[in-house]
C-alpha cells in the first residue's frame, strides 16, 4: 500500500482501532471529554455512557471533564481554544449550540469556532399540563386557552431556555397569549405546575416521564416527525395540525475548529458504530433518548438550521437576553 494511501485509510480498512497518521498513531494518548454540565444528571450519563463504549472501540481512555457554568460557556470556550489535534473533544448540546446563539451574545461562535463530529441523539419535548385543567388532547387546550385569553402561564426551566422558546413557538403558531414563569430548573418548574401555580409546560420528554406516569401532568402531544417508543399513544404535534414542529434535547459531539479531517472521519466513524449497539439504545433510554448517526457535514448542517430556526423566533418575539 502506497504512503498516500496509508495516510486515508480509515481503520475499517486497515483492520485496527486508530488511525496512522504523518505526525503517529491516533489516538495514542487519553482524549479529555468536556461535558458542559456538573457531575451527575442526564447529560453527564449520556457522555460517560457513549465515552466508555467509544475508548473500547479506539483502545484509548476517555477523561470526562465536567466544566458546568454559564449555561455551557465555560465549557465551550475551553474548547474552542484547544489544540485542534482531536483530543479535545465537548458534548455540544441544544444549548451550547442551539438556544443559547439564539437568544445571547456569547463569547464564542457556535459554528465558526468549532469542528462537527457527529450527533449523538435526542429526545423530543412534550406539551404537559396540570392534571387539573379540563383538557385532554391538543384540540381541547387551543379551546380552553381561546376562552380563557390571558389567564394561563406556563413554566420554563428558564429564559432563553428549549423550554421556553419551545412554548412560545406554540404561542406563536396558536396565535394566543400565556404568561412565561420562568424558573432555575426543571425541578422547580415542575412543582409549580403540579401543585397548579403554573397550568402548561414544554420540558424535555425524560425529565417529564416519572411525573406523567404518576398522574400528576397530562400530555397532549410530543415534538418532532415521529411518535416516541415509550408512548406509541402520545401524538406528534406534526399530525395534530402543527406540520413541521420540532424541537428537541439533542447531544452530540464538537472539537475545536481546523482538526484534521482524517481525524475527525475516524471518530464519526466510531462513534457511529458505538450508536449501533442495542445495549447503547437500551442505556439512553433512560433518558428517552434515541441514538441517531449523522456524518460531520450533515451534523454541521443540522446545528446551523437549529441556530437559524431559534434566532427566526427570538427576533420575532422580542427574546434577547444578557450573555
Amino acid at each position: 500500500m502506497k504512503r498516500r494511501t496509508l495516510l486515508q485509510a480509515t481503520p475499517a480498512l486497515l483492520g485496527l482501532p486508530g488511525l496512522t497518521l504523518a505526525q503517529g498513531a491516533y489516538p495514542n494518548k487519553p482524549i479529555r471529554y468536556i461535558v458542559p454540565v456538573a457531575a451527575g444528571g442526564g447529560s453527564d450519563m449520556v457522555g460517560r455512557t457513549v465515552t466508555e463504549r467509544w475508548g473500547n472501540l479506539l483502545k484509548q481512555t476517555f477523561i470526562v471533564d465536567n466544566q458546568g457554568g454559564g449555561g455551557g460557556v465555560i465549557a465551550a470556550q475551553a474548547t474552542a481554544r484547544a489544540a485542534p489535534d482531536g483530543y479535545t473533544l465537548m458534548q455540544g448540546y441544544v444549548a451550547t449550540h442551539g438556544t443559547s446563539p439564539a437568544t445571547r451574545k456569547l463569547p464564542y461562535d457556535a459554528v465558526k469556532d468549532f469542528t462537527p463530529i457527529g450527533m449523538i441523539g435526542g429526545t423530543p419535548n412534550v406539551l404537559v399540563v396540570n392534571a387539573a385543567l379540563p383538557v385532554k388532547n391538543i384540540k381541547e387546550f387551543i379551546e380552553y386557552l381561546q376562552k380563557h385569553p390571558g389567564k394561563l402561564s406556563y413554566g420554563s426551566a428558564g429564559a432563553g431556555s428549549l423550554t421556553h422558546l419551545t412554548m412560545e413557538l406554540f404561542k406563536q403558531q396558536v396565535n394566543t397569549f400565556m404568561v412565561h414563569i420562568p424558573y432555575r430548573g426543571i425541578a422547580p418548574a415542575f412543582t409549580d405546575l403540579i401543585g397548579g401555580q403554573t397550568q402548561a409546560m414544554f420540558p424535555g420528554l425524560a425529565a417529564a416521564v416519572p411525573h406523567i406516569r404518576s398522574g400528576r401532568v397530562v400530555p397532549l402531544a410530543v415534538t418532532g416527525m415521529n411518535r416516541h417508543p415509550q408512548f406509541k399513544d402520545l401524538p406528534t404535534l406534526d399530525e395534530s395540525g402543527f406540520k413541521g414542529f420540532d424541537a428537541q434535547q439533542w447531544y452530540g459531539v464538537v472539537g475545536p475548529a481546523g482538526m484534521p479531517a482524517a481525524i475527525v472521519k475516524l471518530l464519526n466513524e466510531t462513534l457511529g458504530s458505538v450508536l449501533k449497539a442495542p445495549d447503547l439504545r437500551e442505556k439512553l433510554s433512560v433518558e428517552a433518548i434515541e441514538p441517531t448517526i449523522m456524518t460531520p457535514e450533515k451534523f454541521g448542517e443540522f446545528i446551523v438550521a437549529d441556530i437559524a430556526r431559534w434566532s427566526q423566533l427570538a427576533r420575532a418575539t422580542g427574546i434577547q437576553l444578557d450573555s
